[in-house]
């Protein structure tokens, strides 16, 4: 299935890679037609694989955060926020390389009380600079326990932040709300107390994987 929230992008990059591979069977010069069937099927599966939106098992854990992407964790640690959270706070950092699946999904059940979009640059998203330079959305959210703040980081690759959100939306940890297109970073912030799950390298799922939690 592919996702909602990149259909206006894979359609019409689907349409013309099957163009391509039709034309392709009409080009007598058989280098020049195996050229074409091959790039045209390369861009129809790649754009299949990125767009994809399978379903996903949420479990149910008291105090605790989700992951909101697929990909692999690349900084754990103590972090100054005073944007939402107001002071110190456990940050998890996750990159999605262009072969995860890029829908990100709601880390936690609660209240929208914070939006910020911010324009920025295009650095590689591992790089740690990338959360204070690139562009990126930020998402408060209150559990009525606790507050956590992550962000969409666009990555060098990526040109587009899809987060079709406003204050006031009710969160369900485990649910869809946007993606990112080709290649980007989520950051997790939570409560300094929080018990972080994971380790450095180690590969999460959206809607899946318990990256912390934290005790009541």
């Amino acid at each position: 299935m592919l996702t909602k929230y990149g259909l206006d992008t894979a359609i019409p990059i689907l349409i013309i890679a099957i163009a391509v591979i039709i034309v392709g069977f009409f080009v007598s010069n058989v280098p020049f037609r195996i050229v074409l069937i091959v790039i045209g099927a390369a861009v129809f599966l790649f754009t299949m694989n990125f767009f994809r939106d399978p379903d996903r098992s949420t479990p149910e854990v008291t105090g605790g955060v989700i992951s909101p992407a697929d990909g692999k964790v690349v900084a754990i640690g103590e972090v100054e926020e005073q944007e939402y959270l107001g002071g110190k706070a456990m940050q998890v950092c996750i990159f999605m390389s262009p072969l995860d699946v890029h829908v990100n999904r709601w880390p936690v059940t609660g209240r929208v009380e914070h939006y910020r979009y911010v324009e920025g640059r295009y650095v590689m998203a591992f790089e740690d600079k990338a959360s204070d330079l690139n562009e990126r959305t930020h998402l408060g959210v209150n559990t009525g326990d606790f507050k956590i703040l992550f962000k969409q980081i666009a990555g060098f690759v990526a040109r587009r932040i899809v987060c079709p959100v406003q204050v006031g939306d009710t969160a369900v940890a485990g649910e869809r709300f946007g993606m990112i297109k080709f290649g980007s970073r989520v950051d997790v912030l939570m409560p300094l107390n929080a018990e972080v799950q994971v380790s450095m390298d180690q590969r999460v799922v959206a809607g899946e994987t318990v990256l912390a939690v934290v005790p009541h």
